[in-house]
């Protein structure tokens, strides 16, 4: 049976109360992101796609900011595997394409690069840390939306 789940492109002050329960679960309790790094002026102006259950519980979440880098993509641990991380990455993707930003980076975890591999985003330069969690940045160049 196919996981049901809805994703939503929000502001800030809509997607804040459920953004943020699902970030501070994944990032500063999993991850032991601290909390002072995991909060930043970023969230104010970026589009953030949010997925929610069939209750209407926040699952998942990321956020694009407007020169196009894609950041703190969260699902919580039992969602994971069942296609809300792919869902989130091609809401943002189409939300760039609408707002007419063609170069898209992110700074992937390095475990999670496969992932973003299977998009079409490659690599750029070496592995480096950031907040104690190796990352590397990729990179992906978009075309318009079609129709």
């Amino acid at each position: 049976m196919r996981a049901t789940f809805t994703i939503s492109i929000l502001a800030w002050d809509k997607a804040r109360p459920l953004a943020r329960p699902v970030r501070e679960q994944v990032f500063v309790a999993e991850q032991k992101v601290p909390l002072e790094l995991e909060w930043d002026e970023w969230d104010e102006g970026s589009d953030h796609a949010v997925a929610r259950d069939s209750k209407g519980q926040a699952i998942g979440t990321a956020r694009l900011l407007p020169d196009g880098r894609i950041g703190r993509m969260a699902v919580l641990g039992e969602w994971r595997r069942r296609g809300v991380g792919t869902a989130l990455l091609e809401a943002l993707l189409e939300q760039a394409r609408k707002r007419s930003i063609r170069h898209i980076t992110l700074h992937a975890q390095t475990h999670a690069a496969g992932f973003y591999r299977r998009f079409g985003f490659n690599e750029r330069g070496g592995e480096f840390l950031e907040a104690e969690i190796p990352h590397v940045e990729m990179t992906l160049e978009l075309f318009p939306a079609r129709g």
